[in-house]
C-alpha cells in the first residue's frame, strides 16, 4: 500500500511538472521602450494598452515597458502620450517574443474639452515654478565646476532618396558611403558624415562673474580649427531653461517658465507619477499664438521644490526660423548632495533642409553630459584665480593628440557602432583623391578660392567685370597658402581693361608674428582704380555681380590710386589693439573729378601726393572671432566696441605736398532686445584740419548700385558730398516677424520686419569749398552743418535669402523736379537662421 502511494505521488509530481512547464512554455512576451522619433529620447510614463481588452501598462521612468501573456491575443497595442500622434503596434502571432522600439511622432494637439478659467492646475504649477526659480537656477551658487563631454554629429537624412548621393561626381566613393548608411537606429536611414568630441573642465563664479574652461581633449576628423573647437565647449553653451529667453541659433525663444510665460503659453497638468519614491508632476505647455518664437513640449517637475527634472522643448513649424524642419532641445537634471537638481545632460537635435527634402537634408545632433560636479568649492576659486580676463578658454597643447585608449576611458558614454564607423569612413574618404577633388570643388564654388599645391587662385567672381572707363575688365588673383608658409601670406592680382588698355594690380603680404593674442606685419602696393572701401559682408563694384546693379543716370567718377602701405598690428588679451600705419598715396583723377592741374603744390611736391602716419586704437572686450589660416572674422562682443584714430600728413616726404591732421572715432554695438528682435547702432565723428584737396577730406560713403549697403548712405552717390568735419549715427532694428505674424500668408512665408535710420551732420570750410571748385564746373555739395537723413523699412527673409529695403531721403529735401532722388528700392542677399 505504501509502495502504491509512493508511485501515485511521483506520478502526480511528474504531471504537475509537465503541466507547469507546458504553461510556462506557452507564455508570450512583448518588451522594449518608447522614444521620440526625432530626438531618440526615451519617453517616460507613456500609456500602452490593448484596444479590445483594455489591458494596459505605463512605460517606466526610463521609457521601458513589458507585457507577459499566456497566449497571443488577436489585438493591437495602442500607445499614447500627450503631444504625440497615437501609435498602433500589431501583434506578430508567429513569434514567441517581440522586442520593439516604439517611435512616437510628435504633433497631436490636445483634443480634450477645455473649461476656460483664469486659473487652472497648469497655471498654478507654472506660478510655483517661477516663484522657486531663484532657488533652483544653478547661477545662484557662489561657484561650481564640472567635467563636460560634448559630442557633435552631422548625418545626411534618408540617403537612399537623396539626390545629392546620386550625383555623378560622387560616383567614385559611393561604395564607401553606402557601407556606412545606418538603417537600424532611425525611422529613416541616415548617412553619418561628421563627428567631433571634446572633453573639458568648466569653472563658474557668480560674483564677480568669471568663467574658465580648460579643453583637455578634442577629437575631430577632416579639419582642425582652434576657434571652432573652442565653440564646442561649455563657454558657448548658454542654454538655461530658468532664464526668460533661450537662444536658438541667432534667435531668442521665450522660455516656458519665463517670468512672463503666461502671455505666450497655455499650461496643463495632465498627471503625476512617482519615481524613486518621489512625486513628480507632468507639466505640459504649448504656444498661445502662431508665429511667435516659443516652444511646445513638456517637463517633469519635482514636487515641493518645483525644480525641473527634465524638460523637452520642441520648436513648432510655425516658428520664424529658417532651414529648420524639426528641432528638439532636451535638458535632464540629477540630484546632487541629495538636495540640488543640477544639469546632467543637454541634447540638441535638428533637421536642416537647405534646398528641399531630397537635397541637402541633414540631421545635426549635439549631446553634452556633466560629471564631477562641485558646488561652492574652494577648488573652483583656485582655478579661476588663474584668469586674466572675465572669460577664458584654454586649449591644452596635447588636446588634439589623445589616443583611442584615452577616449575609451574618458568618454561619459560609449560611441554607438555607427558613430565608431564615422571615423573609419572619414579616414577612408580623406585618403581618396576623388573625394579630395570633390571637396576642392565645393570649396571653390563656396568661397571663390581654389588651392593648387602651395598656392591659391581666386576669387572667381572678380575674374570679369565692366565699367564705363575700363570697359570689359579681366583680373587674375594668385596667393599662397599654409603649404607655402604657415605664417607668411603673399597675394596679389593683375587686371586689364580693354577700353583704357591699362594694366593694374596689387601685391600684399601679411606675416603672423603671433596668432593669439594677434600681432601682424602687413605691407602692400596698389596701383588700380579706386573702388572705395569694401567691407567683408558687402558687394563692391569690382566684381561680376555689380555689373547689372548700377544705378542709371549717376555721374561716373573714376579715380586711380597708387598706394604703398606698411602696417603693424598688436592686440592684447583684454581686447585692446593698436594699429600703427605709414602710407604714401598718389591720386590721379580720371573722369568727372577735378584734375591734378587744379591743385598746384605750394611746397614744391607733387599734386595729390601724400604721405601720412597714424595710429588706431580699438577696444572690444571679449570679442569672439572665427579664425582662418591668416585672417579672421569678428563674431562681435557683448559690449560696445570703441575705436579712435589719428593721422598726421607730412609734406616733403616722398615728394608729398600736404601737412594736415585727421582725427576720428566711433562706438558701435549689437544688442538683442528679446522678445523684440535686435538692434545695431554706430555713433561716429571726425575732423580734418587744413586746406586740402578732396582726396584728403572726408567723402561720405555713397552707393552707386542698387544693392543695399548697410555702411553707406544708399540715396547718396559717391563723391556727392564733401566735409572737413562730420558726426552721425546709424541705427537698424530687426524686429523679427513683427506685423507679418498676424497675416496667415506672410506668417507662413516667414517674412521679417525691420526699420533703420542714418543721420549725419557735416560741414566744409569756405577755404576748402573754394579750393575744391575748378573752372570746369566740378563741385561738391556741403551740408553746411545741416543734417542728411535717410530712413527705411522693408521686408526681410523673402525666400529665406532675399531682403528688400525701401529708403526715403528725408533731409535735405530734394527739389520738386527731382523727386526721384527722394525714394529708392534696394535689394540684398543674406543667409541667416
Amino acid at each position: 500500500m505504501a509502495l502504491k502511494s509512493l508511485r501515485f505521488y511521483v506520478a502526480a509530481c511528474l504531471c504537475l511538472i509537465l503541466f507547469t512547464g507546458s504553461v510556462f512554455a506557452q507564455q508570450r512576451k512583448i518588451y522594449g521602450y518608447v522614444q521620440d522619433s526625432h530626438s531618440e529620447e526615451r519617453i517616460p510614463f507613456a500609456s500602452l494598452k490593448f484596444k479590445r481588452s483594455a489591458e494596459g501598462t505605463l512605460s517606466d521612468s526610463a521609457g521601458n515597458f513589458s507585457f507577459t501573456l499566456d497566449a497571443w491575443p488577436s489585438d493591437t497595442i495602442e500607445v499614447t502620450y500627450v503631444g504625440y500622434e497615437n501609435f498602433y503596434l500589431a501583434i506578430d502571432t508567429t513569434a514567441e517574443e517581440m522586442q520593439v522600439v516604439i517611435n512616437l511622432e510628435r504633433g497631436k494637439k490636445n483634443t480634450e474639452i477645455v473649461i476656460k478659467s483664469k486659473i487652472g492646475k497648469g497655471m498654478i504649477l507654472w506660478r510655483k515654478i517661477v516663484k522657486n526659480k531663484p532657488l533652483n537656477d544653478r547661477s545662484r551658487f557662489d561657484n561650481y565646476s564640472y567635467e563636460l563631454y560634448n559630442k557633435l554629429e552631422a548625418d545626411l537624412n534618408d540617403p537612399a532618396n537623396n539626390k545629392l548621393i546620386k550625383l555623378t561626381i560622387l560616383k567614385p566613393f559611393k561604395k564607401v558611403i553606402n557601407q556606412n548608411i545606418d538603417s537600424t537606429t532611425e525611422a529613416k536611414p541616415v548617412l553619418p558624415l561628421y563627428l567631433t568630441e571634446s572633453l573639458s573642465d568648466y569653472y563658474y563664479q557668480r560674483s564677480p562673474r568669471k568663467t574658465r574652461e580648460v579643453m583637455k581633449a578634442i577629437k575631430t576628423m577632416g579639419f582642425n580649427n582652434p576657434s571652432i573647437s573652442k565653440m564646442l565647449g561649455g563657454m558657448y553653451q548658454n542654454v538655461n531653461v530658468y532664464k526668460n529667453f533661450i537662444p536658438v541659433f541667432d534667435k531668442d525663444f521665450v522660455s516656458p517658465i519665463s517670468d512672463n510665460g503666461s502671455a505666450y503659453y497655455n499650461y496643463r497638468l495632465p498627471d503625476t507619477q512617482y519615481v524613486g519614491g518621489r512625486r513628480v508632476l507632468h507639466f505640459v505647455f504649448e504656444p498661445k499664438h502662431k508665429g511667435e518664437n516659443t516652444f511646445d513640449g513638456d517637463a517633469w517637475i519635482a514636487d515641493s521644490s518645483f525644480a525641473v527634472m527634465k524638460m523637452n522643448l520642441r520648436v513648432p513649424e510655425t516658428a520664424n526660423l529658417n532651414f529648420v524642419k524639426k528641432l528638439d532641445l532636451i535638458q535632464e537634471y540629477q540630484l546632487v548632495n541629495d538636495s540640488v537638481w543640477f544639469l546632467s545632460k543637454d541634447k540638441f537635435v535638428a533637421d536642416f533642409i537647405f534646398l528641399d527634402k531630397n537635397r541637402l537634408n541633414f540631421i545635426g545632433r549635439k549631446t553634452s553630459t556633466y560629471r564631477n560636479i562641485f558646488i561652492n568649492d574652494t577648488t573652483v576659486d583656485a582655478a579661476l584665480a588663474k584668469n586674466k580676463l572675465r572669460e577664458e578658454v584654454i586649449v591644452q597643447d596635447s588636446a588634439n593628440v589623445k589616443t583611442d585608449e584615452f577616449w575609451q576611458d574618458a568618454r561619459h558614454e560609449d560611441l554607438s557602432k555607427t558613430e565608431k564607423g564615422i571615423y573609419q569612413m572619414i579616414d577612408t574618404l580623406m585618403a581618396m583623391p576623388s573625394f579630395q577633388r570633390f571637396t576642392d570643388l565645393v570649396y571653390f564654388l563656396g568661397t571663390g578660392y581654389k588651392n593648387v599645391g602651395n598656392y591659391e587662385i581666386g576669387p572667381w567672381y572678380n575674374w570679369f567685370t565692366a565699367n564705363a572707363y575700363e570697359g570689359p575688365r579681366v583680373r587674375f588673383d594668385l596667393g599662397t597658402n599654409t603649404g607655402f608658409h604657415r605664417k607668411l601670406y603673399l597675394t596679389g592680382y593683375l587686371a586689364y581693361g580693354f577700353l583704357d588698355k591699362k594694366l593694374k594690380g596689387r601685391l600684399q603680404t601679411l606675416y603672423l608674428l603671433n596668432k593669439s593674442p594677434r600681432s601682424t606685419l602687413f605691407a602692400s602696393y596698389l596701383n588700380d582704380i579706386d573702388n572705395g572701401q569694401v567691407y567683408y559682408d558687402e558687394v563692391g563694384s569690382d566684381n561680376l555681380f555689380a555689373i547689372a546693379l548700377r544705378k542709371p543716370n549717376v555721374p561716373l567718377r573714376y579715380m586711380k590710386i597708387e598706394q604703398m602701405k606698411l602696417e603693424y598690428f598688436k592686440e592684447w588679451s583684454s581686447g585692446l589693439s593698436v594699429t600703427l600705419t605709414g602710407q604714401r598715396r598718389r591720386f590721379t583723377p580720371l573722369s568727372n573729378l577735378p584734375l591734378k592741374e587744379h591743385y598746384p603744390s605750394e611746397s614744391g611736391g607733387e599734386p595729390l601726393n601724400t604721405f601720412e602716419t597714424g595710429i588706431k586704437v580699438r577696444f572690444a572686450y571679449l570679442e569672439k572671432f572665427l579664425d582662418g589660416n591668416f585672417y579672421r572674422m569678428s563674431l562681435g562682443s557683448d559690449l560696445p566696441i570703441i575705436e579712435a584714430h589719428y593721422m598726421k600728413g607730412f609734406a616733403g616726404v616722398f615728394n608729398s605736398s600736404y601737412n594736415y591732421h585727421r582725427i576720428g572715432g566711433s562706438i558701435s554695438d549689437y544688442k538683442k532686445l528679446s522678445p523684440f528682435g535686435s538692434i545695431y547702432y554706430n555713433l561716429y565723428a571726425g575732423k580734418v584740419s587744413g586746406t586740402l584737396p578732396y582726396t584728403l577730406l572726408e567723402i561720405p560713403p555713397g552707393n552707386n548700385i542698387w544693392y543695399y549697403n548697410k555702411y553707406a548712405f544708399n540715396m547718396m552717390t559717391r563723391y556727392e558730398y564733401l566735409a572737413d568735419w562730420y558726426s552721425g549715427i546709424n541705427v537698424e532694428h530687426n524686429i523679427g516677424n513683427g506685423i507679418f505674424r498676424f497675416i496667415p500668408l506672410t506668417r507662413m512665408l516667414k517674412f521679417r520686419q525691420f526699420w533703420g535710420a542714418k543721420i549725419m551732420w557735416s560741414g566744409l570750410s569756405q577755404a576748402n569749398k573754394d579750393y575744391n571748385t575748378d573752372n570746369n564746373g566740378h563741385t561738391f555739395k556741403s551740408l553746411d552743418g545741416k543734417p542728411y537723413m535717410e530712413i527705411g523699412t522693408g521686408v526681410d527673409n523673402i525666400f529665406k535669402i532675399f531682403r528688400l529695403d525701401f529708403i526715403w531721403k528725408v533731409l535735405p529735401r530734394p527739389l520738386p523736379e527731382k523727386t526721384f532722388e527722394r525714394f529708392g528700392i534696394f535689394g540684398s542677399f543674406r543667409v541667416v537662421f
